[in-house]
């Protein structure tokens, strides 16, 4: 392990029935040139075996720890949040009291795997540039013995994978327990000054597609009525809606439309923090004009198979 303080970060994964997953992406972490200070795997109530291989990773590495919460009816809104608090709690409690030190706060999906150098890199970058608040690599599929990368904004840092700097995460009043927290931190961040960046070269390969985890259809329903309960004005939501709509499985933009006027017709709840409400209704054409082009604009280089 580095042991420079100022290249430690600490780790959380949230992880429920991942037996398949588990060995796989802990042997990308332990892999990792810069390994965590600590990470924290919460075992959500898992029924499988995944109690079994965390027991055995903690017996293999003294820097993996794991916590596990009873079981409880898993949804698609609150629940994942208030799991990864859990272990944000935990990890930032243990550190006080354990005297570790650490710069950098990482969030990892259990269905993640990691080119070896990748928080390394991440890192790198952190330390090039003092305003980098938040930064992640880019989401990979494997298909067919090739990479493909999910094409989605640069300027926006991944939900797993991605690492805070540690000031960051602190101004931006940590890991909430909301709805889409990352799309929250984010704002809260850009609002603070600090920049944003998802390096496409430094490679994530998820084994799951992102908002799969209840099935694409009620995935991306959820992501539309995210979209009402953070007040986002209508032009971003008809955008969203195109750009879902574009890419395959097409019928994706029908479920995040109907997500966001199935909660408007409802009336629905909205987000209590009216800093973030304030920041969606604000957005106009010229921010939806600059995400098209994020999202459209490509490295020239991208890594390929054995590339990393």
């Amino acid at each position: 392990m580095n042991s420079d303080s100022k290249r430690k970060y600490l780790l959380i994964t949230p992880a429920r029935n991942e037996e398949i997953n588990l060995p796989e992406v802990s042997k990308s972490v332990a892999g990792q040139k810069v390994t965590p200070a600590i990470w924290i795997i919460v075992d959500d109530g898992s029924t499988d075996n995944t109690p079994q291989i965390l027991e055995g990773l903690k017996s293999r590495y003294p820097w993996i720890q794991s916590i596990r919460l009873p079981p409880r009816p898993r949804d698609i809104t609150f629940h994942y949040s208030y799991v990864c608090k859990q272990g944000f709690d935990y990890a930032l409690e243990y550190c006080r009291e354990n005297g570790i030190e650490y710069e950098y706060i990482g969030l990892l999906d259990a269905d993640t795997i990691l080119e070896e150098n990748y928080f390394g890199k991440l890192m790198d970058e952190f330390e090039k540039d003092p305003s980098l608040g938040i930064a992640s690599g880019g989401v990979y599929y494997e298909i067919d013995g090739k990479l493909s990368r999910e094409v989605s904004d640069k300027n926006l840092p991944r939900g797993t994978g991605r690492l805070w700097r540690k000031t960051c995460f602190i101004e931006t009043e940590g890991y909430q327990v909301e709805p889409s927290p990352d799309s929250i931190s984010n704002t809260k961040a850009v609002m603070r000054g600090w920049q944003l960046r998802q390096y496409v070269n430094i490679v994530e390969i998820q084994t799951r597609k992102t908002s799969a985890g209840e099935g694409l259809w009620k995935g991306y329903v959820k992501n539309g009525w995210m979209a009402f309960y953070v007040d986002k004005s209508l032009p971003m939501v008809l955008f969203n809606t195109l750009y879902f709509s574009l890419k395959s499985p097409y019928y994706t933009g029908i479920a995040y439309l109907y997500g966001y006027l199935n909660s408007a017709i409802k009336r629905e709840k909205k987000i209590h923090d009216m800093e973030i409400r304030a920041y969606y209704r604000s957005q106009g054409l010229g921010f939806l004009f600059s995400r098209v082009s994020g999202v459209l604009s490509r490295d020239s280089t991208e890594p390929k198979q054995g590339e990393q």
